[in-house]
């Protein structure tokens, strides 16, 4: 039974080979719509850059960086700097030097603190 229906599934049909090379399908995309601006043509905005102050972990960041933006190295860098010496680097300071707005650099400055590592003495460390 098996076999008669892997030779039927096999068999050529000459008459149905004829009809199926007198099918032709033509098939047409609709015509495209363009939305026209109107004639304006806007410039691209190209975005300003600046280099990044990078110190001894340059190799570690980008170079580039758009303006009113800090790389991860930067803004470790100047949470470090805030965080020893806050009367030279303050906000002021800081939104000038890496080219920031002030009230960023403020909620900077309260929300992202660095981590302090802290090694206990010998002695307390069973207490712990």
């Amino acid at each position: 039974d098996r076999q008669e229906i892997k030779e039927e599934i096999s068999r050529k049909d000459d008459r149905l080979l004829t009809l199926l090379k007198d099918v032709y399908v033509e098939s047409r995309d609709p015509p495209v719509q363009v939305k026209d601006g109107g004639g304006e043509h806007l410039p691209c905005k190209q975005e300003e850059k600046r280099l990044t102050k990078l110190g001894h972990l340059g190799d570690l960041d980008v170079k580039k960086v758009p303006k009113g933006k800090i790389s991860i190295v930067e803004a470790l860098t100047l949470l470090n700097n805030h965080k020893l010496h806050p009367q030279i680097w303050t906000a002021e300071k800081i939104a000038v030097e890496y080219s920031l707005e002030l009230k960023e650099v403020n909620s900077l400055l309260e929300f992202f603190i660095p981590f302090a590592v802290q090694e206990f003495p010998k002695e307390t460390r069973k207490a712990i």
